[in-house]
């Protein structure tokens, strides 16, 4: 299906005007960045970013740009005079397997991507031209000094060994940071983007970006379009608060993530590392709501996916019937099993994080513990050519070498060699022919991410009839498999009757080796059942629809919200907010202000007159100044409403003669400093601080940096000191905690901004707006102007109060009401401005106009 922006994609590559709504951004395919350099970390012109109010033209799901560091293409000079190129598809590409899990009839599919070769500018028009003709490919072109700082250096040597817990604590152990590299790897990001710019259409398409090579795309995409519909997917790991913050450009990456509408991650584990560093470093928080996590970020919510990549069950079902495969597992089947040999199996990259070398050690000591063993089991070890380069994996190469050769040296006889190693790439066939006959597969990775060899292995297992005759297996025979997985493996949590293993304790591996081997043939195959349903199911089909499902819900209210752009650079991030929540302009209430005649104004304290982060939490003199300006107005009834103890406001706000002050959340009123406190319910009882205060200080006790503050009416306990993560756990469970052992007490358990609070029943900021507007109207005082503000969930109550008493009697018919909230957040409030700095601004204006209006 065609996009509905134009009739024909390859009006872009012949180089045909397109049509108009393409016009902004429409052009042919040139070549990208020929002479290498440098690009800027943005582009900060704000013409470029897209923000239109109007309605898209089509809501359809019909056309999804998939964007990778590699084209899912096969390329090859042709032969002769070696001009031009071939180019076909790779069958093996992720990319391209996700596509036939969409199906062709539901969705169009275009590639955004970098080719294996390094194409000549003179070419790089005709194969654009070829690539979009045959393949629907966009190849992005990167010159090769910039491509080889951006991948083998940036990506290879700073990021994947960060991302899998290498710190690069030395020049030999990871790369240090290098600020240049840097630069190349934005510039290339950039390049990416501008490529997509060429045949998106932001109303319609969707965009899915992988992996940790295009961590800050969606920035870019995001300045440009700000309602593109956007989804990142991780295929590495994401490491740990601890080590993610030793990078220099953490922040970057993380806002540049945040600027994708789902972001998707193979484990739980990888997830809520990234949540931990979205908490610590941009203080942002997380819900989870009906199975959906989700975080809110300048008023949109940014939705976190957790689901593994699978396998291609059509793609490897297919190669298990090739007659090469059955030729290649007859082969194997007379190597080692007319020797009587069982066959154990290791797949694996050549590089540092593999762990080939710990698993040699681990069959050195099955073989030492086990002498029974010796000339019966062989370890065969394919190590496929490793992706990066460097001293590291010379390294690893060397050493597996001389642990192959030292082991065979000790162990080996004439005609048995214990380890096998196969330092070459195999065709996919003949590997999958090593599964078949193998025994047992050892994946002993001491970090990887998601790691597909066990699915393959499961599926290989399960094989065909016509493999079953080679095998000289009944096909009615329940088939089996053993696997020995390693912990720290992305696929580790889906297979529940894996032996799973710490491949850093090579007894515990050899251990598990010798277990796979003993085991039961009823126990292999129940283990093997279990896994084959999984894997059967959860295929890299059921991954792409799920995400792509998941995508979909997540933008469906794109064109409903109001956005536009801020900030520069990498921390630009866009604003999405409901279409009636704008911010309050100074000229618009400073004018209604002046108009109206009578006005009641309500402020919460912390958080919106006192910013949260201050250590000093008392009102300054400039603070107390604007008050009492405001309060020697008569036509002004000013109150302050906060939890806070009624003795700690009193002390606060002396100086303030005509201030209102409602403490506690309202139980407590005071409508002048001279006058009496009044409640605003009944006498509450407080015995069940006797229950409350003891679970309390059992949470405060194991919760290093966790206050408790006993109010008269309220019991607050406040982690605001305490570790965010471990804090906000804490909460959970005290809430549970309280909620349970208070069930039959008349109070409340709430939580807040970095506390839980207990409060009598029917105490609330609402309360407070209902007696004031009430007061002012049984002193025949129509209130026609209202404004109030406050910053968390308490304060919705206030709002909700004076929004819905627009069209009641207890304020003047045509009011100027103002409900503000502190920050872009969604609330009941139709206002917002953006910290205490400008509500303290904007009061200090009205306070202006007061002093300058004479009083009679």
């Amino acid at each position: 299906m065609m996009s509905s922006s134009y009739s024909n994609l390859l009006e872009l590559a012949s180089g045909e005007v397109p049509s108009p709504s393409f016009s902004r951004i429409g052009r042919r395919i040139p070549r990208v960045m020929t002479v290498p350099g440098i690009m800027s970390d943005l582009d900060d012109d704000p013409s470029e970013s897209v923000c239109s109010d109007r309605s898209s033209s089509s809501v359809q799901r019909d056309r999804i740009i998939i964007v990778a560091n590699q084209l899912p293409i096969k390329v090859s000079r042709k032969p002769g005079n070696g001009r031009g190129w071939n180019f076909s598809l790779d069958d093996n590409s992720l990319l391209l397997q996700l596509k036939d899990g969409l199906g062709d009839d539901d969705m169009e599919v275009i590639y955004v991507g970098c080719l294996k070769e390094d194409i000549h500018p003179n070419e790089q028009d005709e194969v654009s031209q070829n690539l979009l003709e045959n393949f629907k490919c966009v190849p992005t072109f990167i010159p090769p000094d910039m491509f080889s700082r951006y991948y083998h250096e940036f990506c290879k040597q700073q990021l994947w060994p960060l991302f899998h817990y290498m710190l690069p604590l030395s020049p030999d152990l990871g790369g240090r940071f290098n600020r240049l590299l840097w630069q190349a790897y934005v510039s290339v990001n950039k390049i990416f983007a501008d490529r997509i710019m060429e045949v998106i259409n932001p109303e319609d398409d969707y965009v899915w970006v992988h992996d940790y090579h295009l961590m800050v795309l969606p920035t870019f995409l995001r300045k440009r379009f700000n309602r593109v519909k956007l989804g990142f997917f991780l295929h590495s790991p994401f490491p740990s608060s601890e080590i993610y913050k030793t990078l220099p450009v953490r922040e970057e990456l993380l806002r540049a993530m945040l600027n994708a509408d789902l972001i998707g991650f193979h484990t739980f584990d990888y997830a809520r590392h990234f949540l931990s560093c979205c908490s610590r470093m941009l203080g942002l928080s997380y819900e989870s709501k009906r199975g959906y996590i989700g975080l809110e970020y300048y008023g949109r919510t940014v939705s976190i996916k957790i689901l593994p990549v699978g396998i291609h069950m059509g793609q490897l079902q297919s190669v298990l019937s090739l007659s090469e495969t059955e030729a290649k597992v007859s082969d194997l089947c007379k190597q080692f099993g007319e020797k009587d040999r069982i066959l154990l199996l290791g797949v694996d990259d050549m590089d540092i994080f593999k762990g080939i070398s710990l698993k040699l050690l681990a069959m050195e000591q099955l073989l030492t513990q086990h002498p029974e063993l010796q000339g019966k089991v062989v370890l065969v070890q394919i190590a496929n050519p490793a992706r990066g380069i460097g001293k590291d994996v010379r390294e690893v190469k060397q050493e597996t070498y001389s642990t192959v050769e030292r082991i065979n040296g000790k162990f080996g006889k004439p005609g048995y060699e214990p380890v096998v190693l196969i330092d070459e790439n195999l065709k996919f066939y003949e590997r999958i022919a090593y599964y078949v006959v193998a025994e047992c597969c050892l994946v002993t990775a001491v970090r990887d991410g998601m790691n597909l060899i066990p699915y393959e292995y499961i599926i290989s297992r399960q094989g065909n009839e016509k493999l079953d005759k080679v095998l000289g297996l009944d096909p009615n025979t329940p088939k089996k498999s053993m696997l020995v997985v390693s912990e720290f493996i992305g696929c580790s949590p889906s297979l529940s009757g894996a032996i799973r293993v710490n491949p850093w304790n090579i007894d515990a591996v050899a251990d598990a080796m010798d277990g796979a081997l003993v085991m039961e043939e009823p126990e292999k195959q129940l283990r093997h059942e279990k896994h084959y349903r999984y894997v059967s199911t959860h295929d890299v089909g059921y991954w792409a629809r799920s995400f792509l499902q998941d995508l979909e819900r997540t933008c469906k209210d794109h064109m409903q919200r109001r956005s536009w752009g801020i900030g520069f650079g990498l921390s630009f991030r866009v604003v999405a907010l409901d279409p009636n929540f704008r911010k309050l302009s100074m000229e618009h209430i400073v004018s209604a202000y002046k108009r109206t005649k009578i006005r009641a104004i309500l402020l919460d304290y912390d958080g919106t007159l006192m910013p949260q982060a201050s250590i000093d939490k008392s009102p300054s003199s400039k603070t107390i100044k604007i008050l009492n300006s405001l309060c020697r107005d008569k036509n002004n009834m000013v109150f302050i409403v906060s939890a806070r103890s009624r003795d700690k406001l009193a002390e606060w706000f002396a100086p303030c003669d005509n201030l209102g002050i409602a403490a506690e959340h309202g139980y407590f009123i005071r409508l002048k400093r001279d006058e009496e406190w009044e409640t605003c319910v009944p006498v509450v009882e407080c015995s069940w601080k006797q229950i409350a205060e003891p679970v309390m200080a059992l949470y405060t006790e194991t919760t290093d940096g966790s206050t408790i503050e006993d109010r008269e009416t309220s019991l607050v306990w406040c982690y605001e000191d305490a570790d965010p993560d471990f804090g906000s756990c804490q909460a959970k469970e005290l809430l549970d905690h309280l909620e349970s052992v208070l069930a039959n007490e008349p109070v409340t358990v709430k939580s807040g901004q970095n506390i839980v609070e207990v409060k009598p029943q029917g105490v609330s900021k609402g309360l407070v707006a209902k007696r004031l507007l009430s007061t002012m109207q049984d002193r025949g005082m129509l209130a026609d102007f209202v404004l109030c503000i406050g910053d968390d969930r308490s304060d919705e109550d206030m709002f909700e109060v004076i929004t819905s008493s627009i069209d009641g009697p207890s304020i003047a018919r045509n009011a100027e009401v103002f409900a503000c909230t502190v920050c872009r957040k969604p609330s009941k409030a139709k206002y917002y401005l953006d910290d205490s700095v400008e509500i303290v601004r904007l009061m200090q204006g009205l306070a202006c106009v007061s002093d300058q209006t004479p009083h009679i």
